[in-house]
């Protein structure tokens, strides 16, 4: 998109600030009391700030602040240990996608990309052995085999104990809690590594899908006029004692949606080529993709 595409204040004058009761934002952040933390005050200090600011700037008027609470209040409804839409409401807003970046500059370790997690990650998903499927009742699709290792992101050395969380869509873009012809925790898994720290599962060449048009978040894309496709992808939370936990994503570069995801989440790293494999009847594609974990800061010791 072109800068001459996007609005700035130069091309218009703002609303008259001043008209409007700016002391209310001081008296906010003022009340905050003394015993609260120092970084939940910052934090608390700079929301109230760009709140407010927004707002006054927008000119917010009663209805729209009320559709507002209202989108909020329905994603908080649908929301469950299945789905979660008020994750999938600020996705489509980057806001996850921006979080991530943060953490990823921030920490400056080396570690993988982290991407988004999505609303339909599920906790307590089954343990599997190494080498086994994720796949159950599914006969089409293009099977495939993944591997890698999992190591230190600044020694280089393979990490033991590692869980490789993993879940993706069927065929059909659905994921198990949405398509009632799947098992339950169809498409999920549990590795965990050896000393030598390598990994490998059979999986689903991953399948692009819409995000649900059923709530909050599809109803805002509709209202923005912008497309609700995810390029196709599988999902994984890697971590191990004493690192730091990644949560990222996998993307399949022949995808035409790879460089146009509705979440934003796509990060040219995270972009992998499903290869030819032969001579094994349980997969027709590999996929080889090393994790790299950062350490944990050991806790200095008290003076």
């Amino acid at each position: 998109m072109s800068s001459q595409s996007i609005p700035t204040h130069s091309d218009k004058a703002g609303p008259d600030l001043s008209r409007f009761d700016n002391d209310m934002t001081e008296g906010v952040i003022n009340a905050t009391g003394p015993k609260t933390s120092p970084r939940l005050r910052s934090v608390i200090a700079n929301l109230t700030k760009h709140l407010h600011a927004f707002c006054r700037e927008s000119e917010i008027s009663r209805d729209e602040f009320m559709a507002a609470i209202d989108m909020i209040n329905r994603a908080g409804k649908m929301s469950d240990d299945k789905r979660n839409e008020g994750l999938l409401l600020s996705d489509v807003l980057a806001m996850e996608a921006v979080i991530d970046d943060i953490t990823y500059v921030l920490a400056d370790d080396a570690a993988t990309i982290p991407t988004v997690l999505g609303p339909f990650w599920r906790e307590n998903a089954p343990i599997r052995k190494m080498g086994e499927t994720i796949v159950f009742g599914i006969k089409n699709g293009d099977h495939s085999w993944i591997y890698g290792t999992v190591t230190d992101s600044r020694t280089g050395l393979p990490i033991e104990n590692a869980e490789l969380d993993v879940w993706e869509t069927a065929p059909n873009g659905k994921y198990e809690q949405q398509d009632p012809d799947q098992i339950d925790m169809n498409l999920r898994g549990r590795f965990y590594t050896g000393k030598d720290g390598k990994y490998d599962f059979y999986c689903l060449r991953p399948t692009t899908y819409a995000i649900p048009d059923d709530g909050p978040a599809g109803d805002l894309l509709k209202l923005l006029d912008r497309h609700p496709m995810r390029p196709a992808h599988i999902h994984f939370i890697v971590q191990a004692p004493g690192y730091k936990p990644i949560i990222t994503e996998l993307f399949d570069r022949r995808d035409k949606h790879v460089y146009d995801d509705a979440v934003f989440a796509v990060k040219e790293g995270l972009i992998v080529d499903f290869l030819p494999r032969q001579g094994d009847p349980k997969a027709q594609y590999q996929v080889e993709y090393n994790f790299k974990l950062a350490a944990r800061e050991t806790p200095k010791a008290a003076l």
